[in-house]
């Protein structure tokens, strides 16, 4: 069991007006309206420490806050190997399965968590993330220096994306394992992604026409009859960009349990238990596999590897 965690929410204006139950059930459809009414009655749910009722009218500007009582977390591997190391920043290994920040029951068992743990003093602070079914080179800011420095060439990749020309200080190449397909060897996709609504949790990413602009530069480095080894180099950052991009162009990631063919979430079919698939869902092949970037302080090239898992690596040669 963890400590149990208490999440804030600021009331917009257009919120304002709506009762306490009706906003927890309209913003947040993983509890079913009945389940939230429960947490309102046990006094979990209060405005400047004092408890509420579902029916409370609620005003532009105040701040709720849930008190969610501790709660066994879902496993999660919590090692982690180091793949680089200075003063300035560090690189690991993510393995698949762990988030990075907390969400979707996962509040100790996370990667933000366990650096906490390992490094109390001064905690390396993650600049990118990886998605918890994703594995691979991630990189982390240890001075200021390099949390601003890689912060600012993330977002200066981004906004140069659409010019195949200009300067992109990092580079990341990813490994994604997708059905039997005719991608042509080299490929550039661009479909926009943004917010999709879902009927269960409010909204996903998606394929979106009206989303954010988003480009994905890729080549096939092994065809089999039933499967297709891509690598992916990214130069947006948009959620779930591979998983989309690979699903929109009609090749959802072998095992995805979310994205099917246009990049959309897939129809809901509930598990036994009543649970519907979520973006933070494991089971597709996807590796962030080399991570190029000049150090934030010395300005010399660095050049990450991550070792691929064995679905996502090319035979040995045979001599």
């Amino acid at each position: 069991m963890n400590q149990g965690w208490v999440y804030h929410d600021r009331i917009t204006p257009t919120e304002a007006g709506l009762s306490v139950l009706d906003f927890y059930s309209n913003r947040y459809r993983h509890s079913s309206r009945a389940k939230w009414r429960d947490r309102i009655l046990s006094d979990q749910i209060r405005r400047n420490g004092i408890p509420l009722t579902p029916d409370d009218r609620l005003q532009a500007g105040q701040t709720l806050a849930y008190h969610r009582p501790p709660w066994k977390e879902p496993e999660a591997p919590l090692e982690f190997e180091i793949l680089y190391e200075d003063e300035d920043l560090m690189a690991i290994a993510k393995p698949s399965g762990l988030p990075v920040l907390p969400g979707g029951g996962f509040l100790t068992h996370t990667l933000l968590h366990q650096l906490r743990l390992r490094y109390p003093e001064n905690p390396p602070i993650p600049v990118h993330r990886l998605g918890r079914g994703t594995s691979g080179v991630m990189v982390l800011g240890r001075s200021p220096l390099a949390r601003s420095v890689l912060s600012r060439q993330l977002r200066d990749s981004t906004a140069t994306a659409h010019t195949p020309q200009a300067t992109h200080p990092i580079r990341k190449t990813y490994r994604a394992l997708i059905g039997a397909s005719d991608l042509p060897d080299t490929f550039t996709l661009t479909t926009p992604i943004g917010k999709i609504d879902h009927p269960a949790l409010g909204y996903v990413y998606g394929a979106s026409p009206t989303g954010l602009p988003a480009y994905s530069d890729g080549n096939v480095i092994q065809r089999n009859p039933d499967s297709t080894l891509v690598e992916v180099t990214i130069r947006t950052g948009r959620p779930h960009q591979i998983r989309i991009h690979l699903a929109a162009a009609g090749f959802p990631l072998v095992g995805d349990p979310l994205y099917g063919v246009g990049g959309l979430p897939l129809p809901i079919e509930p598990a036994e238990n009543g649970r519907v698939p979520v973006p933070g869902d494991i089971g597709y092949h996807l590796h962030a596999y080399r991570l190029e970037l000049p150090h934030p302080r010395t300005q010399k090239l660095l050049q990450i590897l991550c070792p691929a898992p064995p679905a996502l690596q090319t035979p040995e040669p045979t001599f």
